[in-house]
């Protein structure tokens, strides 16, 4: 199998649901399926299981019968049921933190629709307080770190992270693990430390970034230690997670992508390397993704960092992602979160179109970004419904009579 020109066996396909997949020696992906199953409450565990879920032996590479899928913002206000939980609980820091209320919400769209990855509700400034770093969020601004950290004297005030500080991830985890058991990989995350250090650096959010970007040239080696010190902090939270019961963790450079490319090889990619390289000699069957918003430009540099998959934001052809990073790397995405605004048959072709450009080995079916406030519950069960249907080692079934009965 050759990814050497996924642009034309996507592109030069005319896109009509009854001849999407004809053989052309790419790849063959039946879709057929009934009517989307609308969300329900039903409670649905089982018990823990020594199965490998299919999301991680995608992760690996290994041989799988349809691509698996999960959403960035899975749990979310999205859902009518997590809107009624936070009018309850409207302080996000007490839903993000309290394990019975974390467990709750991550097991919502579990529940709902079934994907093939839960991820923990939590938050990538989470383990913060733990190493040294307050912060509170507000209404309006959002995160806030009243002492950012700027100064030599301002490091001072970081220690190891203190894990038992975060014992409501840990006991999140063991609890989700027993409740999905083998039916779907638990997923874990952290934020990159040069992410991680915009917050701390900026204050809290910012849409210019200029304290930090500064800080690269005025004063590099507070930078550095700041940097330092988290790449250790969150590599041992990631070991953390993962002994908690994470199968899988993703690491968000949210902001790496604010970076022109050679200042992401000098300030980003060498502490996820070495985060990966930690990781890799004591948990080397644990799969990481890493994702960075923007990412086009920082695609082959992403690779180099050695995580086993690159998710790819939807402003990135995924035939031409495919084409950069190869065969020999899984990728995940990249359906445009929007799509799930628009009819069902628009967005069956769009994830079959994705699915087919990223051909049959290593790919994790995602949206490119995160789940959109206000989208449809029925437009993400249907998603999630199509991606069971998908099978590569069959022909397309003609499913256009099926498709026109669908609309959100």
């Amino acid at each position: 199998m050759s990814f050497t020109s996924p642009t034309s066996a996507c592109s030069s396909l005319g896109y009509q649901s009854s001849n999407l997949f004809a053989a052309d020696g790419f790849n063959r992906i039946l879709v057929s399926y009934s009517k989307p199953k609308l969300p329900n409450n039903k409670k649905f565990t089982v018990s823990a299981s020594s199965e490998v879920p299919l999301l991680v032996k995608a992760a690996r590479g290994e041989p799988v019968s349809r691509p698996p899928a999960w959403m960035m913002r899975q749990a979310g206000r999205y859902m009518a049921i997590y809107r009624k939980l936070a009018e309850k609980f409207p302080s996000f820091r007490q839903r993000s933190e309290t394990t019975d209320l974390i467990v709750e919400i991550s097991l919502q769209p579990w529940e709902a629709f079934h994907p093939d990855g839960v991820i923990i509700f939590s938050d990538i400034l989470t383990p913060l307080p733990a190493f040294g770093v307050p912060f509170d969020i507000e209404d309006v601004k959002g995160p806030v770190i009243h002492s950012p950290i700027r100064t030599n004297e301002c490091l001072k005030a970081l220690h190891p992270i203190d894990l038992d500080k975060l014992q409501f991830v840990g006991d999140s985890l063991k609890i989700l693990k027993q409740e999905v058991g083998g039916r779907a990989a638990v997923l874990g995350f952290v934020g990159a430390p040069w992410t991680i250090a915009t917050y701390i650096v900026e204050g809290g959010t910012t849409r210019t970034y200029t304290k930090i970007k500064s800080m690269c040239h005025t004063a590099p080696h507070i930078l550095r230690a700041l940097l330092s010190h988290l790449t250790q902090a969150i590599a041992e939270y990631i070991i953390y997670q993962v002994e908690s019961g994470a199968d899988c963790i993703q690491i968000f450079d949210s902001w790496g992508g604010q970076l022109p490319p050679d200042m992401w090889e000098r300030w980003s990619k060498p502490y996820i390397e070495e985060i990966v390289q930690i990781i890799k000699s004591k948990l080397p069957e644990t799969p990481l993704v890493l994702y960075i918003n923007g990412n086009g430009g920082l695609l082959e540099r992403m690779k180099g960092t050695g995580v086993d998959v690159i998710g790819l934001d939807w402003t990135v052809d995924m035939a031409d992602g495919r084409r950069r990073l190869g065969s020999d790397i899984g990728v995940q995405g990249n359906v445009d979160p929007a799509y799930l605004f628009s009819t069902l048959p628009a967005l069956t072709d769009e994830i079959q179109r994705v699915v087919k450009c990223a051909g049959p080995k290593g790919h994790i079916l995602n949206l490119g970004h995160g789940v959109l406030v206000g989208t449809p519950e029925e437009a993400v069960a249907h998603f999630f419904d199509v991606a069971r249907s998908l099978n590569y080692e069959t022909n397309v079934l003609d499913h256009s009579k099926e498709e026109s009965k669908l609309t959100v």
